[in-house]
């Protein structure tokens, strides 16, 4: 089997215990299947020497505890009222780069004369180094839900893997002193959600989201993320409760670029501005083959040279470079990825005096990878590309000849940029992108430093949010979003030819022009849904003309495709400070179009601006993942426990089944689980321990049978243990 994904283990379980003195207290969310007033009655009189700590009734129900290990393992073994989220790990993603970035010379906003000044912007992530110069002056409170105290400060090493996340994200949002940030007079608030090494759980993230809600924040900026593409995902339900209570909510859309369908909740919520991350001005090497005119993006593997050659060269296929190289002087070595670590591939074609080395993957997930393994560098440059070009340079290997140069990347989408679209609904996600790779901004200890990431992309929109926000008080929060996503700037490839909808959303964000808008579409990114039998869709904006003057709509009718019939309205105005519900419609026959993701941009005139609204539809059988989020968590209920397994999967199955592999071997274990007729969404059980078999690290081969009869297999990580943490 091959793996598109590492393995990574981790164990984030919301609550129960390793051995520790026996009078240490701890404090725990717990979530709760009724009324938590209720439930809070019932501690306080059975478990007397538990302090509730917080009772949490606004996004889920729910109280944080502060008790010993005895007394909540008690309260576990004895309770039945308890619904024990089992979680996802939520990490605060970003990469070390080397490259600064001033955020003024991207926005342009000084002369608009707003600052963010009276806007509450609040912060939800490793805590925030509020003693720095630079952030010092904004700081006005916040939560730690980790520790559970009023002291949301980032995790110094003293306590664990110290972070440096949240104070570069609230750097970015509202600096104001050597650096500037996007809203330099807006006030921030921290809520320390992940602790040491940056991780923490959903239960976690959504107690810092309602302490944020509760405290009546304008904005929250959520610079985290899981792996789960799910609408229905409890971050998401809490993300969207939190923005029907008045909260403008911003995500990043995750690292896990370039391939599809890779966008995690709370991104993934239907009421989230999720956002992509661009490029900021750096030069970076590309290979060009002058002849076909084809241009190949490199990554270089970490602790590569530089790529700096320069005269066009050929290349020798390498295989997976289990066989001696022939000389390979004055040629370039392509490899696919296999068992052979990267370093020996890159030395190999060392000792064979080749001039560089390509690795591609094999397969469609990007490659990131090392030559660090402890002895000599490398003396020649080794990058890796994708799959696809890796195909085609072999396919040309006799008449190809590649040289290097370097072009300008700004404002072009970083390959990490998590893509949507999300399943089960099909949003295209994200709806918008702005500067992430890489990004200088504030670190603790009075410092500064690049890095790159969604998570540096998502706080330039909040801070652009809070401007937007000062700017026009008399806008709803769905006028003041799509101010910014109506005056989007489309990006383009090198060849010119847009980025997908599911890769940018409406675009860079330009917030000098959002302040301006005379047009406003409060959702202006069209999605159409799955379709299986010939149908006619609509799909209804909303048009604000928020000016003094009336403004013209006209929409002008995209190419003639086979098998897609759009219906448009007719231009008309607007008239001055109103607002129209237009119907855009689009008729599609499955049976004439091919199966699998169709997007593209419908191009329209509003007022003086011209705008390009993405849209997307599926046809029939698509390439989205029918399963993920697979954990088990033993619960000690009762004399003998259980473990308590959940899977979303976003189009439920006929049939799931569940075996268990070594993960270094790929030798078959046992069968974990088998269901039938399975709803769509996030499917949960129990099992003891003898049906759950041996603790251990697995690989889990998901087998499905959808509704449709397809088959689907898909492999996931699975951490099996009899143990619990308190986090």
């Amino acid at each position: 089997m091959k793996r598109c994904i590492l393995l990574f283990l981790f164990v984030s379980i919301i609550f129960g215990f390793q051995p520790t003195q026996a009078a240490e207290q701890r404090t725990v969310i717990i979530e709760l299947d009724g009324n938590a007033a209720d439930y809070r009655d019932y501690l306080e009189m059975h478990y007397p020497f538990i302090e509730i700590v917080e009772e949490f009734d606004t996004l889920f129900q729910g109280l944080a505890l502060r008790a010993t290990d005895a007394e909540l393992n008690e309260l576990t073994a004895h309770s039945q009222l308890l619904n024990v989220h089992q979680v996802q790990t939520y990490r605060a993603t970003a990469r070390k780069a080397d490259v600064p970035f001033v955020t003024e010379e991207f926005l342009g906003t000084k002369a608009a004369g707003v600052t963010g000044r009276g806007v509450k912007v609040g912060v939800i992530d490793t805590g925030i180094d509020y003693k720095h110069p630079d952030l010092k002056q904004n700081y006005k409170g916040g939560f730690d839900v980790v520790d559970w105290d009023d002291d949301p400060m980032e995790t110094t090493s003293e306590q664990g893997e110290a972070t440096i996340h949240g104070t570069h994200v609230a750097g970015i949002i509202a600096a104001n002193g050597k650096m500037k940030g996007i809203a330099p007079d807006a006030d921030i608030y921290s809520y320390r959600a992940l602790g040491p090494g940056g991780s923490g759980t959903s239960v976690q993230v959504i107690a810092a989201i309602e302490k944020a809600v509760e405290d009546k924040m304008d904005i929250i900026n959520l610079s985290l993320g899981s792996s789960v593409n799910g609408p229905d995902w409890p971050t998401s339900l809490a993300v969207n409760k939190a923005a029907e209570m008045g909260v403008s909510v911003v995500t990043a859309n995750g690292n896990e670029g370039p391939a599809n369908w890779t966008v995690g909740s709370p991104a993934t919520a239907t009421k989230a501005l999720s956002v992509g991350a661009v490029t900021t001005p750096q030069k970076s090497a590309v290979l060009y083959e002058s002849f076909y005119k084809k241009t190949i993006p490199i990554a270089l593997l970490q602790g590569s040279v530089e790529w700096q050659q320069r005269r066009s060269l050929p290349i020798i296929n390498a295989g997976t470079g289990e066989k001696k190289l022939p000389d390979a002087t004055g040629k370039i070595v392509v490899f696919v990825r296999g068992k052979i670590p990267f370093a020996e591939k890159a030395r190999a074609a060392e000792r064979a005096n080749a001039s560089a080395v390509l690795i591609y993957n094999d397969a469609d997930c990007p490659l990131q990878a090392s030559l660090d393994d402890g002895k000599r560098p490398v003396s020649i440059p080794v990058a890796a590309i994708t799959k696809k070009d890796g195909a085609w340079l072999l396919e040309n290997e006799q008449t190809v000849q590649l040289s290097a140069k370097q072009v300008e990347l700004q404002n072009r989408m970083a390959v990490f940029s998590s893509r949507g679209p999300v399943t089960r609904n099909w949003a295209i996600k994200p709806e918008i992108a702005a500067p992430g790779a890489p990004v200088w901004s504030t670190v603790p200890d009075s410092g500064y430093q690049a890095l790159q990431g969604t998570s540096m992309a998502a706080p330039y929109v909040a801070g652009a949010l809070a401007l937007v926000k000062e700017a026009h008080p008399d806008w709803t929060n769905e006028q003041q979003i799509g101010a910014l996503l109506t005056t989007a700037e489309l990006l383009t490839k090198p060849d010119g030819v847009p980025y997908d909808p599911i890769e940018q959303g409406m675009g860079k964000m330009q917030p000098a022009k959002a302040l301006k808008t005379a047009v406003i579409i409060e959702n202006p990114l069209l999605r159409f849904g799955k379709i299986v039998s010939k149908k006619e869709i609509d799909y209804v904006l909303t048009v604000h003309n928020v000016s003094d003057e009336p403004q013209r709509l006209q929409f002008n009718q995209p190419k003639a495709v086979n098998g897609v019939r759009w219906r448009l309205p007719m231009p008309q105005t607007l008239a001055p400070h109103e607002t129209k519900r237009i119907k855009v419609s689009i008729s599609v026959n499955p049976d004439l179009q091919k199966a699998g993701m169709q997007q593209g941009y419908l191009t329209a005139g509003f007022g003086k601006q011209e705008v390009r609204l993405p849209y997307l539809f599926l046809v029939k059988q698509t390439d989205h993942p029918k399963a993920m989020g697979l954990e088990m968590e033993w619960k000690p209920v009762g004399r003998r426990g259980e473990y308590r397994y959940q899977i979303y999967l976003p189009e439920g199955a006929a049939h799931l089944q569940i075996d268990l592999y070594n993960p270094d071997t790929l030798v078959y274990d046992r069968r974990l689980l088998t269901l039938s007729q399975v709803d769509a969404g996030l499917v949960k059980g129990s099992m003891n321990k003898k049906e759950a078999g041996n603790a251990g690290v697995y690989l889990a081969l998901v087998q499905l049978r959808m509704k449709d009869g397809e088959y689907v297999n898909i492999e996931l990580p699975l951490y099996l243990s009899d143990r619990m943490l308190v986090k």
